[in-house]
């Protein structure tokens, strides 16, 4: 990767989403990380008069560390190509196919990545359906535990794991808290591991495997966002030949997806050595607990030469349009 002349980058933080709290720090390493490679950089809190201000100031780039709908569903995207200024991260047609759960598992499975068997039961369906007589025939046809998440949204916001299936309604309840559509899967049992995926211009390269492990059992929210509640090893404890494996699944789905810059895939390796697809997540979490900066740092690699490198990516890759 290369990094070359220094942009005047403007950092998008905050936002209204669930994971406000979370897009502030992310943003906050972000911009502190630039600056500190002697990048101008501007953070700041996405408002009404953000457009205009777009207008006005014309930053080189923008880095989206909206986390949740606002940064991640494409809308910010969209409205970025629409006054013509480059910005960091997935375009925004890439990202509403990642963003919605069960599209991109159907777009992984096509290029031959497993994703776990599952249903995607929008709330309306569900109630007018019979939601008894669709949960009876869910616990009929699913063996074993269950995950119940939104088909949209990140943060392990409203994700359930189902051991007992006297728990299913309440982990429908849970998921509907979150959003409109509900995606029920089958939980996979084995070593849940993340890659992160850079990309500065001479295509995508596959991080680390970062290996999870909460203390509690659950990646939750506050597992992933509240320091010591995980243990996590970089490189991930599963042996060179499962690396690879990951790494070359990771990168297939990041291509099927359109995705660019950066990206992180969460996957788990089961017994039988299979790395399954369970989501991928157009702008990783960035703070001091995030899996991402943990993987760039394993690999050698400064995290403010990085991010101006990607920032310079997305600037060169405008200007060639």
């Amino acid at each position: 990767m290369a990094s070359t002349k220094s942009p005047r980058v403007l950092v998008l933080a905050g936002g209204i989403s669930h994971e406000r709290d979370v897009s502030l720090r992310s943003g906050r390493r972000v911009a502190d990380s630039l600056a500190g490679h002697g990048v101008e950089v501007e953070l700041r809190d996405p408002d009404a008069t953000l457009l205009a201000y777009l207008r006005k100031t014309r930053p080189d780039v923008v880095w989206p560390a909206l986390h949740g709908a606002s940064g991640e569903d494409g809308a910010l995207r969209g409205l970025l190509d629409f006054i013509d200024i480059p910005y960091v991260g997935a375009r925004a047609d890439a990202a509403r196919l990642a963003w919605d759960k069960p599209t991109a598992k159907t777009l992984v499975r096509r290029v031959g990545v497993p994703t776990p068997v599952s249903i995607t039961l929008p709330r309306e369906a569900f109630r007018e359906l019979g939601a008894n007589s669709i949960l009876e025939e869910i616990a009929d046809e699913f063996s074993g535990p269950l995950v119940v998440k939104p088909a949209q949204g990140g943060s392990a916001q409203g994700v359930t794991m189902v051991d007992d299936r006297s728990l299913l309604p309440r982990a429908m309840v849970d998921a509907y808290t979150y959003g409109d559509v509900a995606l029920i899967e089958q939980k996979i049992t084995g070593t849940e591991i993340a890659i992160g995926i850079i990309d500065s211009g001479d295509g995508p390269v596959a991080l680390p495997a970062v290996e999870i492990e909460p203390l509690s059992g659950v990646y939750s929210f506050e597992a992933r966002y509240n320091a010591g509640e995980t243990r996590f090893y970089v490189p991930a404890r599963i042996g060179d030949d499962l690396a690879e494996r990951a790494a070359t699944a990771a990168l297939d789905a990041h291509r099927a997806l359109g995705l660019r810059h950066l990206s992180r895939v969460d996957l788990i390796v089961d017994k039988a050595g299979t790395p399954w697809f369970l989501e991928a997540n157009v702008l990783p979490g960035l703070t001091e607990t995030s899996i991402l900066p943990q993987a760039l740092e394993a690999a050698g690699h400064d995290l403010g030469w990085v991010y101006s490198a990607l920032a310079n990516a997305a600037i060169a890759e405008h200007r060639a349009k």
